[in-house]
């Protein structure tokens, strides 16, 4: 199988994860971020989640992914910033 064959059909829903610390602007940090390659994020493809007692956040970002490249484009730019912990 060639390395760069997708199991995904382009375009699709995708939901990413991103955790991080907790902060008043962690939400409105990440949404920065995915906005820069997704021009329509509707206000439902968001979900937010404290942990247990509240020092990280867990977002869930659904976006309709063009390409893989697209993907992973997003994925670096989550990944690279320093209050982002993990992306999934």
């Amino acid at each position: 199988m060639p390395t760069n064959e997708s199991l995904l059909e382009f375009p699709c829903q995708f939901p990413i994860k991103i955790m991080g610390l907790a902060g008043h602007d962690f939400d409105a940090l990440v949404l920065e971020i995915v906005r820069r390659h997704v021009t329509c994020l509707d206000d439902n493809a968001v979900r937010a989640r404290p942990s247990r007692e509240g020092k990280y956040r867990a977002l869930t970002v659904t976006i309709e992914a063009q390409s893989q490249t697209h993907l992973d484009a997003i994925y670096m730019e989550l990944s690279a910033h320093e209050r982002i912990l993990m992306v999934l």
